[in-house]
């Protein structure tokens, strides 16, 4: 399990889909990209689909995700995507009441009781009290990190 926090996008895409009977179907799906930019997130994920589409797609919406940070797993099982609104306990020094903020995470995992699972395996590393307010299964298919370049370009007057 190793989690990353980033600049995420929501990426939905529209194209033609075979079905297995062989009949073409109008299908969105959505994907998380890595980005710093509205403009970077179309680029990343209009080179990311080129690999996996044959034709045409179009990207229908891009928006900001509100992930702080995304949790992946290593599992073979773990085909899906959960969000889940942890919440952070405090206790303000000056009331002493205790305070709760909502922090929202994606959780790759198989089911529903991984994801939970990997939650607390992350979080459990921790000092920080929380609860797990809510955990949902996703219409997420993917979710596409920012991978640096196999071989970094020098500059011109080092080559």
């Amino acid at each position: 399990m190793r989690s990353r926090t980033a600049n995420w996008f929501e990426c939905r895409i529209k194209y033609e889909k075979t079905q297995e009977d062989g009949m073409q179907k109008k299908v969105t799906e959505s994907y998380v990209v890595d980005a710093l930019s509205f403009t970077e997130a179309e680029q990343r994920i209009m080179e990311e689909m080129s690999s996996y589409i044959s034709g045409e797609f179009e990207v229908s919406d891009i928006k900001k995700a509100t992930y702080k940070e995304i949790f992946f797993s290593d599992e073979e099982m773990a085909d899906r995507w959960y969000k889940a609104k942890l919440q952070f306990i405090t206790i303000d020094e000056i009331t002493e009441k205790e305070k709760r903020s909502n922090v929202n995470y994606l959780v790759q995992a198989g089911t529903l009781n991984g994801a939970v699972k990997n939650l607390d395996e992350v979080m459990g590393g921790t000092m920080i009290d929380y609860v797990i307010a809510a955990v949902a299964e996703t219409t997420l298919m993917d979710v596409f990190e920012y991978k640096k370049k196999e071989k970094e370009d020098k500059p011109e007057y080092e080559q």
